[in-house]
């Protein structure tokens, strides 16, 4: 496979926070948003998910959600409004002028991808990776776990799940205090507001991932919903190669 180069850029969203994204790749534009601690180099490069879709053609542009990666963190509760992160989204599609594109995220990125469809986002075909149906409609839920691992860092034992998270924190670089934040920007999906949403639609995730609830029942949901299981859980599945197998063979059919 090429080594294709990369480019990093920042504008300002619609509230004038800076947001920084990275492409790979030129074509057919498909937009990428990463997960929750996580970041656009971590979630897509890293693992050669981006640089396979580069080689098929596509030109893949992979947002920093705010709070992480290289956009700016502003620690002003004001700037984490309910569904920013949505906003951000169609901020970006605005401002590089994209009218034909493809849509997708893993895990807190595939559920903005679902906030930005059930908000009137018209890709080609969209692609939720590593989200289950609880992870959608009850989104208080996970944020509780993520709210109990950010206000008591350096106190859990050694290979738990929280340490785990902790730990995967401490690789991205991450800024608790902008993270807890993101948590009270989550809103909630109906299952009406998802069977509305009628366009080829992927759902990817781990066999052993029961993070966010079913996948299976969000694609049973999606009038064109397809499920496509692939190895690993919620942390390991985005590094196997057979999430960047499946994103191409979707995307490039």
């Amino acid at each position: 496979m090429a080594n294709f180069p990369t480019e990093t850029h920042r504008f300002q969203s619609f509230d004038g926070v800076e947001l920084a994204w990275t492409e790979m790749g030129e074509g057919r534009p498909v937009v990428l948003i990463h997960g929750y601690f996580s970041t656009a180099h971590v979630n897509w490069i890293k693992y050669g998910h981006a640089e396979k879709l580069a080689a098929r053609g596509f030109r893949v542009i992979m947002p920093d959600l705010r709070g992480h990666g290289f956009s700016d963190r502003p620690h002003d509760p004001a700037a984490y409004p309910p569904d920013v992160l949505m906003r951000d989204g169609f901020a970006l599609i605005e401002h590089l002028g994209l009218s034909d594109y493809d849509l997708g995220g893993y895990s807190l990125g595939g559920r903005t991808t679902l906030r930005m469809l059930v908000h009137g986002a018209k890709p080609r075909r969209a692609v939720l990776c590593g989200m289950g149906l609880d992870g959608l409609t009850d989104t208080h839920g996970r944020g509780t776990y993520f709210r109990r691992v950010l206000t008591n860092l350096g106190t859990f034992e050694r290979g738990s799940s929280e340490w785990m998270t902790e730990a995967f924190l401490k690789t991205t670089k991450g800024d608790p205090e902008a993270l807890l934040l993101i948590l009270q920007t989550f809103v909630d999906t109906s299952k009406e507001e998802i069977t509305a949403i009628d366009l080829p639609t992927l759902v990817v995730t781990g066999a052993e991932d029961f993070d966010n609830g079913s996948a299976q029942q969000v694609a049973d949901l999606l009038p064109q919903g397809r499920f496509v299981e692939i190895p690993g859980n919620h942390m390991s599945a985005v590094t196997r190669s057979e999430l960047g197998d499946a994103i191409v063979e979707f995307l490039a059919a």
